[in-house]
Parts: structure tokens; C-alpha cells; sequence
């Protein structure tokens, strides 16, 4: 009787699995948009929130760092085939830019560096210059961290909601909103760290990655040495003494490491002069969440505060 009971119970449930209580396939992106790394992706969760079928994807992932070593795989470029729209930084970011657009001519770029004054890598603070800037020669690279400025995260989140409005006119309106509402969140951050770093005892500061300029332009801070411009490498031991030197010279208190890279080095400058070691991170890792650039720049006002103040 049991056994009979038992196989009438199994032949229900199996009648039950087959008569419709199977998932629904998912339904076919409308528009799929690509970013090409982290903090672009943030923008774009921001941008395109809650716009009807919009697909968005982070093609290096979540790889940290930033696009410096990127190698563009097979799989990127099939990614990208199949995609309607590819938001980038600009700036020289993308080095395989140009491979992108040789082989998938048709594919809508929307690069969100548009109308950003420039620095140029390993120049001295302060020297911007335009895209059409005639001082900017091809011995200088630009510098492409633009986002680590609040200011400029505002205007790539405009460049990039503008691109996605005329790629989606019947949702330009959403884009739009979005775009005004993150930005006001954005504004909101930038004025509160403009109030709260005004009166810091010292603004000079040693950073391990030339991440930091744009950065430390927005909020009048002096960068008296970047240790490591290419972050994947030590300095050796003659640089290192050079750096302990300085350290000494300058009365610099101040380190700056990011959490991506080692920080071997910079603990090593630490204990052999009296300056500190703190983590500012330039937002190029970290929660898949659209407020992650905001919760990543507060934490970075709060550490300023505490090495500067």
C-alpha cells in the first residue's frame, strides 16, 4: 500500500514539472551595451537603471586594476559583435581601440572623455591640455584616470547618457533622468569634499600610481612624487633610496597606496622615514553596485581627512 502511495505521489509531481511549472526562457535583450572596465560599468548601471530591455556587461570584468595590461581576447571581440553600443573612457584607456573599431566598423563607440581637459602622464601638475590642444605632442601619452575627478565622473556620465539617448531615442528621456539624478548624487559628493578638504594643515602628498592627478587637481592637493608610474612594477633598490630621500627632504607625512597593487615598497619608505602609509583607492574594483563610486570617494574623504589633517 505504501509503496503503491508512494509512486502515485512521484507520478503527480512529475505530471506537475511538465504542465508548465518549468522557468520561462529569458527574454532577448532589446539593447546590449558593453562597458570596458569598472568604473565605466558604474556609470553605465546608473545610466541605464531600469531602462526596459537593456542588457549592460563589464568586458574585462572583474579584473582589478586598470586597463593598463588588457589583453583583448577572442571572446571580448565576439562580445563585442554582438553588442550595440560600447561605452569607454577614452583618453588612451583602450589601447586596443583601434583594433575594435578596424574590425567592427558598424559597433556605436561612446566615448565619455569627450570635452575633458587633459593631463599628460609624467607631466607637471596642472598642465592640461584639449584634444585639439596644439602644445600636445605624440612624445606625451595622456593621462587616462579621469574619472578618480568627481568633476570629471559628472561630465563622462553626460557624454555617456547623451551617446546612449541617440543610440535609443524612444528611451533618451530615461537615460536622461537617470543621468541628472546620479549626477546630482555626484554633484552633492564633489561639494562636500570640496567643504570638508578646504582648510587641511598640509596637501602634499606621494602616491604609488599615476592614478591621482586629475584627483589631486579637483581638490588642490600637491603630489610631490609618484613612486611606481606603471603599477605592476617594484622600484628597484636605487630608486627606493631616492624615494626615502625625498621623503626625508620634502617632511612629505603621507603615502598613498591603492588596494589593487602591492605595497611593498611603500612599506618599506614607511619604516625608514617618518611618513605613513594610507590606502586610496582610484575606483577601479569593488561592489557591482551603483553607488559603489560613491561609497569608494567618501572613504577616500574620510582617509585625506585623517592623513592631512
Amino acid at each position: 500500500m505504501l509503496k503503491k502511495l508512494l509512486a502515485l505521489l512521484l507520478s503527480i509531481s512529475l505530471l506537475l514539472g511538465a504542465s508548465g511549472c518549468a522557468r520561462p526562457a529569458k527574454e532577448a535583450p532589446r539593447l546590449r551595451v558593453v562597458a570596458s572596465f569598472y568604473p565605466i560599468y558604474i556609470m553605465g548601471l546608473n545610466i541605464t537603471d531600469g531602462v526596459p530591455g537593456v542588457e549592460l556587461s563589464n568586458m574585462a570584468g572583474r579584473q582589478t586594476g586598470c586597463l593598463h595590461d588588457f589583453q583583448i581576447q577572442t571572446d571580448d571581440m565576439k562580445n563585442l559583435e554582438s553588442a550595440d553600443a560600447f561605452l569607454i573612457n577614452g583618453a588612451g584607456m583602450e589601447s586596443f581601440l583601434d583594433k575594435v573599431v578596424d574590425e567592427l566598423p558598424d559597433l556605436m563607440v561612446i566615448d565619455s572623455s569627450t570635452g575633458i581637459p587633459l593631463l599628460e602622464s609624467g607631466a607637471e601638475e596642472g598642465h592640461h591640455h584639449s584634444h585639439e590642444d596644439g602644445e600636445h605632442s605624440h612624445d606625451h601619452e595622456d593621462n587616462p584616470h579621469l574619472w578618480v575627478s568627481v568633476d570629471n565622473c559628472i561630465q563622462q556620465v553626460k557624454n555617456l547618457s547623451e551617446g546612449l539617448a541617440e543610440l535609443d531615442p524612444a528611451y533618451a528621456d530615461a537615460y536622461r533622468q537617470n543621468a541628472d539624478e546620479y549626477v546630482g548624487k555626484l554633484t552633492a559628493l564633489r561639494d562636500k569634499m570640496h567643504e570638508e578638504l578646504s582648510d587641511l594643515s598640509t596637501r602634499d602628498i606621494i602616491t604609488f600610481h599615476e592614478a591621482f592627478p586629475y584627483f589631486a587637481d579637483e581638490f588642490d592637493l600637491h603630489i610631490a612624487a609618484v613612486i611606481n608610474r606603471e603599477p605592476e612594477s617594484e622600484p628597484s633598490a636605487r630608486e627606493l633610496a631616492g624615494i626615502i630621500r625625498l621623503v626625508r627632504q620634502t617632511g612629505v607625512r603621507a603615502l598613498f597606496v591603492e588596494p589593487q597593487y602591492s605595497r611593498t615598497a611603500a612599506d618599506i619608505v614607511q619604516a625608514e622615514t617618518n611618513a605613513k602609509v594610507y590606502i586610496l583607492d582610484p575606483a577601479v574594483s569593488g561592489e557591482e553596485d551603483k553607488d559603489a563610486y560613491l561609497n569608494i570617494m567618501e572613504q577616500n574623504l574620510q582617509t585625506l581627512l585623517e592623513a592631512l589633517k
